[in-house]
Formats: structure tokens, C-alpha cells, sequence
């Protein structure tokens, strides 16, 4: 299971410039590691190999083979030397995904559409 291509695979990230994209290969130097099982709370749990215990945090965005978006990482668990990682998932087809491996895929850009105001409104 969980075979990919390394060579016209891409992973395709936008960022906050206006329709700017920016292109990476996913290739086995990004592999973050792969996909054990769906827990209960409906989270993935993917095993990190040697690389992805070294790289991938808390908030990173991880890719399938293909390119598309698996999840967010949102808790490293376990050993240090050999963590697992919880991700929330982005996809409804989490039980297909079993067994596939995953790749790191970036940090997602948080946007904020309101301006914040902290202290006292010009109004009044």
C-alpha cells in the first residue's frame, strides 16, 4: 500500500500575494511517515519515520502521494525518538487512507479578514 510517484507529483501552495502559487515536489526527503489508523474521535493517526519526527510540528499541513490535503497535525504523541502524530482530518475519505504514507506539506497561512481593534473604538 501506499505507493507514489517522486517525479511529476507537486504540492501546490497559495500564498497571501494575490493568486501567487508556489510549486514543491513531494519526494522522499519530505516524507513525514504513514498512516496507522482512524481513532474514535475521528482523528488520523500516522506513525512519523526518522525525518518526520525530526521536522514535522504541531500546526503542519501533511500531503497524500497525490498532492492533496490529508490534514493538520495537531499533536505530536508518544516517544520523542518515535512519535506519532494526531491529525485532524481535511478529507472524507479517511478509511481509504489507511496504510498510505503521507508527506510534510507546509504550514496553511491563517488569514484574517477583520482588522482587530485592541483599546477604545472611534465611536461615541
Amino acid at each position: 500500500m501506499g505507493a507514489y510517484c517522486l517525479k511529476k507529483i507537486t504540492i501546490i501552495s497559495s500564498t497571501e500575494d494575490n493568486d501567487k502559487v508556489s510549486l514543491m515536489p513531494v519526494s522522499q526527503t519530505n516524507e513525514a511517515g504513514e498512516i496507522l489508523h482512524l481513532a474514535k474521535s475521528g482523528r488520523l493517526i500516522v506513525k512519523l519515520n526518522a525525518e518526520g519526527a525530526k521536522r514535522v510540528k504541531a500546526g503542519e499541513l501533511l500531503v497524500d502521494g497525490s498532492g492533496r490535503k490529508v490534514g493538520r497535525v495537531a499533536e505530536l504523541l508518544g516517544p520523542v525518538k518515535a512519535p506519532y502524530a494526531s491529525v485532524i482530518t481535511m478529507t472524507d475519505r479517511t478509511n481509504r487512507l489507511v496504510g498510505f504514507k503521507v508527506f510534510g506539506g507546509g504550514f496553511a497561512k491563517k488569514s484574517h479578514g477583520r482588522s482587530r481593534s485592541f483599546g477604545r473604538s472611534n465611536s461615541g
